[in-house]
């Protein structure tokens, strides 16, 4: 059983890798290269509706035939299920994992996703604007972070899937223009997780080619 990885060098793509690294799973990766627009091919598309990475297939699914599975969030909720990792079995426990999971989903990826987008633009209005808006709703969130991890080690109690959900993207702190320093909590679990082997090896696959 070795599972396919769809992926590129982002923070959605390296949650996957990480996870896959953290759960002692076998895996072989595929670049996407959205760059060059490679996410838009139709044999991606069979496997990615949306045409997004990363996405997985697991040769070995539930019922024992091949299975795939796009979107980050339901792949981390399929591998943690898959391998009984990182996802607490009591129900009640799980509810921290599912909030924190989606604040990524819906929050904590699209919102500092804008601050890239936005630093890039050679417009200096267009800029200013942007980032103006989507910085502050960005160090918000990080606000939101810092709070929950002042009173807790990780965001839903045991490590889970949803730490490595926002890993993916506090990864990318200085893109966002984030200084770690003026969010301790969130600076020392940061550094946690990247001091963990199974993360250091996640982040270390090759998802870019050359």
């Amino acid at each position: 059983m070795t599972i396919q990885l769809y992926a590129f060098d982002t923070p959605n793509g390296r949650k996957i890798s990480v996870a896959l690294e953290e759960m002692g799973l076998p895996y072989e990766t595929h670049i996407v290269d959205i760059g060059k627009g490679e996410q838009f091919q139709p044999a991606f598309l069979k496997i990615s509706p949306n045409n997004k990475i990363p996405a997985i297939v697991d040769t070995a699914g539930p019922t024992g035939a091949p299975v795939s599975v796009f979107e980050s969030g339901a792949i981390l909720l399929y591998l943690a299920e898959k391998t009984g990792r990182f996802l607490p079995p009591d129900a009640v426990a799980r509810v921290a994992v599912y909030e924190w999971l989606m604040f990524q989903m819906g929050g904590f990826g699209p919102i500092p996703g804008q601050v890239h987008h936005f630093a890039a633009l050679e417009d200096v209005a267009d800029r200013r604007y942007g980032l103006q808006r989507f910085m502050a709703e960005t160090r918000r969130l990080y606000g939101v972070m810092e709070r929950r991890l002042a009173e807790h080690e990780f965001f839903a109690g045991a490590l889970s899937i949803a730490d490595l959900a926002i890993l993916g993207w506090v990864w990318r702190h200085a893109r966002h223009q984030v200084d770690l320093a003026d969010f301790p909590h969130v600076q020392r679990w940061y550094q946690a997780l990247m001091a963990r082997p199974g993360v250091q090896r996640g982040f270390a696959v090759p998802l870019r080619r050359g």
